[in-house]
Order: structure tokens, then sequence, then C-alpha cells
């Protein structure tokens, strides 16, 4: 099995953000790899990971960050491969991590998703394989129409619910 995903995250104190990224590629039956790359700390391995990606077989990068949170755009930057950064909220509301990842300069897009919105990053990982892959669009659907059927069921619980001057 080859990976098709590869999620990178700048410290492995991000992983339980991204937890929900690996959960939801390994439910959908996706390939995926996971390591602790530091644009920063370990730049001359991010420059390695990013410039052989995709000769490795990666098709979608989901890059993890927070603080400075350069590293989504730094791999972006060395790499044609779709980037989905995930802003995490280290410190100031991890709304210093959104703003790195999502002002990137003209032909250097990052995909970005909310903070710590690990689940919608793997979501649109999927999609962007889906758009080749009948079967992995068929996951999608059913997924989604999951999502539809849990609100449709929390809407009937929540019409049961009684207070003195709730009409309906």
């Amino acid at each position: 099995m080859q990976a098709l995903v590869s999620i990178i995250m700048g410290s492995t104190s991000d992983l339980p953000v991204m937890e929900a990224a690996a959960k939801f590629l390994n439910d959908m039956q996706v390939p995926f790899e996971i390591n602790a790359l530091s644009a920063h700390r370990t730049p001359e391995k991010v420059e390695e990971f990013a410039k052989g990606a995709y000769q490795r077989g990666i098709r979608v990068i989901i890059a993890a960050a927070g603080m400075a949170a350069h590293l989504p755009g730094v791999i972006a930057a060395m790499t044609s491969v779709p980037v989905i950064g995930v802003p995490v909220k280290a410190s100031l509301e991890g709304l210093d991590s959104l703003f790195a990842i999502v002002q990137m300069p003209p032909g250097i897009p990052v995909a970005t998703v909310g903070i710590n919105a690990a689940l919608n990053s793997a979501v649109l990982a999927t999609e962007i394989l889906a758009v080749s892959d009948p079967g992995l669009h068929q996951k999608l659907i059913k997924f989604k129409e999951d999502l539809k059927n849990k609100i449709v069921k929390a809407n009937e619980e929540l019409a049961q619910v009684k207070y003195d001057y709730k009409v309906g």
C-alpha cells in the first residue's frame, strides 16, 4: 500500500488535533502517512519531503502548524501537490496560525480550513482524490448522506424536548 495523502505536523503536539484527519482517512480507506517536520527546526527535511512528495505517490498534503505556521506555505512553495493548511490553536486563539497560512502570495496557494479543523482537511483531501476515483466518490456521497441523516434525527429528537413555553 502506498500513501496518497501525507499529514505533516510542525510538532507532535499537533497530533491531538490531527487525529481527526487520520481517523477520517482511515475510515475512508485512503492510504496516508503522518510525519512531524518543522519549517523552522528541520528546513532541510521539509525541502526533501516537499520536493519528493509527488514522485513518492503523494497526491494531497495536509500540513498543520501553529503560531508562525509557515509549514504549509513552505511546502506549497516547493511542490505542485495540493496543500491543505490546518491552522492549529497554539496561541492568540489560533488567529496567528490562520493568517500565516491563508495569506499566501500569488502562485503559491494553500487551501486553508478553519482553526483546528483537521476533519475538514481530510474531507477536502478525499474530495480531491475522489475526482478520479469513483469508489471513493461513492464513499463521500454516503458520508455526506450520513451527515444529513444525523441532523434530521437530531431535529426529530429536539422536537421531543418539552418546555412550558416552547411552541411546536
